[in-house]
């Protein structure tokens, strides 16, 4: 039998019209109301027929999330939590894989909204600043990431010179001083906004990046910091520690280092970023962010720019944290950083 919103209604004891509110987000409801409507919402499960919204409101409650690659841990739990979030607000979620090229993301800005969604959440890695200024006011779009454009979009992020800055010095604190980094970028990207932030590091310490324990890398995966370490060992670069701009290149990186018969972290300590699940079984010392929260934020933001095209953009900061584990020296249950 199909659950009505009349039905939800008599279960909540108020009107069909308090329902209605309460369904499509108005906020001239008391808090104890909605609670109630929300609790027989679940009760009865009650869930709202999309087609008929489409025709209220010329919209298809259909929310995009464009990501760079969905075999990325990080990515995947990301698009997971996401989808949690969309659900939350009575909205599908379809998720895009960009591969990380200017099409892909061409497709996610333009063509996604032109056919098909009310908005997108696009991690970018290669839209030029251009682009997004031509989107603005077409297109409700919320950025994810440190990519940032100043051009007076949503954008969500969590503070990577901060949280790169705070795993340095962590490094630091352990004795380690020859410290290898994989995945430097161009500034304003996310490789670029966590360098700044390691070499912030180094300076507050009377120290400066050694450029020969910075290899290049062609991408973020395993295979990238097992080559860029090999390449390092090669040359006879001997770090005494390695921090990498995600989780995939330190486990790489991990790896190359157990074959050559280095100890971690006896002979080289290990650190990356993103905190995804892997690195937490192998005991991997990594930048943890609020993942959950970040992508609350972001579909929050993407609903209300749906819903009030003329509302101030909103920047989001959210919180991380530093999860000291076996690869630096730590036990296991370390944590420390910010936490806001």
């Amino acid at each position: 039998m199909t659950v009505t919103l009349r039905d939800v209604a008599a279960r909540a004891g108020v009107s069909f019209k308090t329902v209605s509110n309460v369904v499509n987000g108005h906020p001239h409801v008391s808090e104890v109301t909605r609670a109630r409507v929300l609790a027989a919402i679940e009760l009865l499960g009650y869930r709202p027929n999309a087609t008929a919204r489409s025709l209220r409101h010329g919209r298809s409650g259909i929310l995009a999330l464009a990501v760079p690659e969905l075999t990325s841990p990080y990515f995947a739990a990301l698009a997971s939590a996401t989808g949690r979030a969309a659900k939350e607000h009575g909205r599908v979620l379809v998720i895009e894989e960009t591969r990380g090229d200017l099409e892909g993301e061409r497709v996610a800005l333009v063509d996604l909204t032109s056919r098909l969604v009310d908005g997108v959440i696009l991690s970018p890695l290669v839209t030029p600043r251009e682009a997004v200024v031509r989107r603005i006011g077409r297109t409700p779009v919320v950025m994810l990431g440190e990519h940032r454009y100043d051009v007076g979009t949503d954008h969500v992020a969590m503070d990577s010179v901060r949280a790169a800055r705070e795993l340095t010095e962590h490094l630091l604190a352990t004795g380690r001083r020859r410290i290898a980094v994989l995945g430097r970028q161009r500034p304003g990207s996310t490789g670029g906004e966590r360098w700044r932030g390691h070499v912030e590091a180094l300076a507050a310490a009377g120290l400066v990046p050694d450029r020969a324990l910075v290899p290049r890398v062609r991408a973020y995966r395993r295979a990238d910091g097992v080559r860029a370490v090999q390449e390092l060992l090669d040359a006879g670069a001997r770090p005494d520690a390695v921090l990498c701009f995600n989780d995939l290149l330190a486990l790489g990186a991990w790896h190359a280092l157990r074959t050559a018969g280095l100890a971690v972290p006896g002979d080289v300590a290990v650190a990356g970023f993103d905190d995804v699940e892997e690195s937490r079984y192998a005991g991997l010392t990594s930048v943890a962010p609020d993942l959950g929260l970040l992508a609350d934020e972001a579909v929050r933001l993407l609903v209300r720019r749906v819903e009030h095209p003329d509302a101030e953009p909103a920047q989001v900061e959210v919180p991380f944290r530093v999860r000291v584990r076996a690869s630096t020296g730590g036990d296991g249950h370390g944590t420390h950083g910010p936490g806001r």
